[in-house]
């Protein structure tokens, strides 16, 4: 299983964009620390040097330091002196959380984009929801969360509201998918990642039930059996 960026240090590697736009170096180190975070890779209570960070990741140090202690800011790491970052923990009630507001604001949302969402930015979707498909196959939790972030907040994006796309992606920061490495273990992931295609034919055929079942469905995984603790 592909966990981590392979890159040299010399090279700096392609890091992902979020929401469309141009995000600084270090706003992209730190998307994909997040996504490590989210995915599970960093396990909380841990601490983990910016060197060590840095040297996974395939990037210098400097950056990987700037980009925790902006996580830091968020309260999804604590700074420790001279040691690190070490990984704040996620309670079951936290989550419970997270995904009930999530659902109240994605599900709607969503459902809406099958009446109001133009063909041509629905399609444009679809290289992320492939990509999700990619990375499942290849076993990369890094890969997956990455991708799966760009597909839901671009998917959000579409309803005009900048504001929710930020409290979404504010939740999504905040919870934890450990139950991913089980999914990809039990060969179960790949199904996981195919109800995001699943969710596009739905809003190109204009079928709002449909997209609020598979919606409602994609939700339960994530606060269900993705986000079991070990």
């Amino acid at each position: 299983m592909t966990a981590q960026r392979s890159s040299p240090p010399s090279a700096a590697p392609a890091l992902p964009r979020l929401g469309g736009r141009r995000s600084s170096y270090r706003e992209r180190v730190a998307e994909a620390l997040r996504a490590a975070l989210i995915a599970g890779e960093l396990r909380p209570g841990e601490v983990y040097s910016a060197p060590s960070l840095a040297a996974r990741f395939g990037v210098s140090a400097t950056p990987v330091r700037e980009a925790m202690l902006d996580l830091a800011k968020e309260g999804l790491v604590d700074t420790v002196p001279n040691k690190g970052f070490r990984v704040t923990a996620v309670s079951d009630e936290q989550l419970d959380e997270y995904t009930h507001i999530r659902a109240l604001i994605e599900i709607p949302t969503v459902v809406d984009l099958a009446r109001t969402a133009d063909r041509v930015s629905l399609e444009a979707l679809r290289p992320a929801a492939r990509e999700i498909v990619t990375a499942a196959v290849a076993g990369d939790l890094i890969a997956y969360v990455e991708a799966d972030t760009r597909f839901h907040l671009g998917l959000l994006a579409l309803a005009g509201n900048a504001h929710l796309v930020e409290v979404v992606a504010d939740l999504r920061g905040r919870s934890r998918l450990y139950g991913l490495t089980a999914l990809v273990e039990a060969g179960r992931l790949l199904a996981s990642a195919e109800e995001h295609l699943e969710l596009l034919d739905a809003l190109l055929e204009r079928d709002e039930r449909a997209v609020r079942e598979v919606m409602t469905r994609h939700l339960e995984h994530v606060r269900g059996l993705w986000a079991a603790q070990d």
